[in-house]
């Protein structure tokens, strides 16, 4: 028999138990740092061998100017977007169910379509772009004979998917594998440019080129330093993992991922920039090779030639999964809502179709990078700037939000971000 005195003790106990699990949780542990570098690995892709020439060729007083703003876009921007997907009164919905909560079923259904072809052209340009990098690798640095594209990339393609296909557990191993070698190569190459730095052009440029150069550089922050394939995925984990302190805890790993990102990728380059003058820049980008490639043809040095492939490899690997993560949800959420099939039948049919989808692009190898980047660029602007943003001015549970510099600094640059691009398209 329980007497109201066991009773107390009982439920004092329980209380004690439940704040020191409470306590324990809410400190930084092994998860939280898998999933920084999870995060980490999805941002960093294809892109970043690019960003220098793309950043670098306006100049170096917008470069600094952009990197200064280059946190605050990156942070603000996907805790919006998560806080967004933490909003629901369902603990199980992802990011199709939530938009389709707050916006109607169907405008729901059109920003998670238009959210899906924010994230699948890019895995069709890893797709190509890992292919092309392991060819090159094994020609140029191993002396082999190239072997048959269609083998090649079937093998890449099917490789990096049976990586997802492996659950949580196995895709967070392979991040935490790829990505400290990635941010230890980064660094040190950064570190290896230094003694070829030269005194930057310091000379102010004229305001209305200025201005005109800073504000066609956003997007080009926003779709490098993106991982908001990954965002609704990251939240649903967080949420099972940690209940109440989900918000507070998915805050703190996307500080700690902007900042990471920030640190690296920003030094990254600012060496290759200041390795290179500004015709060089331009050089390289009518070449339309990457930074690291340009830098192993100019200088014909053998140690940046062999680093620049493995560089390139684990990027796009990395980059590769986070957004396959995304890619997959969105694909499953969409078609489930528009058949009677289940989620587990859908997940499947999904996984085959982006395989083969992939795998033809990387066989046929199109010129696709510049045409997938306008598509891409201005719905990721929309999807992680912009909508989120509308949210906190529609949903109750976001009502506390509004008014905030941080909000209106997320929406003006994301009007800006598709601003920009849509001039870039029609100039």
């Amino acid at each position: 028999m329980t007497t109201p005195l066991d009773a107390t003790h009982s439920n004092a106990s329980t209380h004690t138990y439940s704040s020191a699990n409470s306590s324990a949780k809410s400190k930084w542990n092994l998860h939280d740092t898998q999933w920084t570098l999870s995060l980490f690995g999805t941002a960093v892709g294809a892109g970043i061998l690019f960003l220098p020439i793309n950043i670098g060729i306006g100049g170096f007083w917008p470069l600094i100017i952009m990197a200064c703003l280059a946190f605050p876009m990156t942070f603000l921007a996907h805790r919006g977007l998560a806080r967004f997907v933490l909003s629901s009164k369902n603990k199980h919905a992802d990011f199709t169910d939530v938009v389709e909560e707050h916006f109607g079923v169907n405008a729901g259904r059109l920003i998670s379509l238009l959210y899906f072809l924010s994230i699948f052209p890019i895995l069709l340009i890893y797709g190509v772009g890992l292919t092309n990098t392991v060819d090159s690798f094994m020609v140029n640095q191993l002396g082999m004979e190239s072997p048959p594209r269609v083998v090649l990339s079937g093998i890449l393609v099917a490789g990096m998917i049976s990586l997802m296909m492996g659950g949580e557990r196995l895709m967070l191993r392979a991040f935490s594998i790829l990505v400290y070698p990635l941010v230890g190569i980064l660094f040190f190459l950064s570190l290896y440019l230094i003694p070829s730095w030269q005194m930057p052009d310091m000379s102010l440029p004229d305001v209305g080129s200025f201005g005109k150069t800073l504000w066609l550089s956003i997007p080009i922050i926003v779709f490098s330093f993106s991982h908001a394939a990954a965002i609704s995925s990251f939240v649903h984990v967080q949420r099972e993992h940690y209940d109440d302190l989900a918000t507070r805890k998915s805050e703190a790993i996307l500080k700690r991922t902007s900042l990471l990102l920030i640190v690296f990728v920003l030094l990254f380059v600012f060496s290759c920039v200041l390795s290179l003058t500004g015709e060089q820049m331009a050089q390289a980008k009518a070449d339309n090779v990457s930074v690291l490639s340009y830098l192993a043809n100019i200088t014909h040095n053998s140690f940046i030639a062999t680093l620049g492939p493995l560089v390139a490899f684990i990027a796009i690997t990395s980059s590769f999964l986070g957004h396959f993560l995304g890619a997959r949800e969105s694909f499953t959420g969409l078609v489930t809502k528009q058949t009677q099939l289940g989620a587990k039948t859908v997940d499947k049919i999904g996984v085959v179709i982006m395989f083969f989808a992939i795998w033809f692009c990387a066989v046929k190898n199109p010129s696709i990078l510049d045409m997938m980047d306008q598509l891409s660029g201005p719905i990721i602007a929309m999807i992680l700037f912009i909508m989120p943003m509308i949210a906190v001015y529609k949903v109750p549970a976001l009502h506390k939000y509004r008014n905030r510099l941080s909000t209106l600094f997320v929406l003006a640059v994301g009007a800006l971000a598709v601003f920009a691009l849509i001039y870039s398209m029609i100039k």
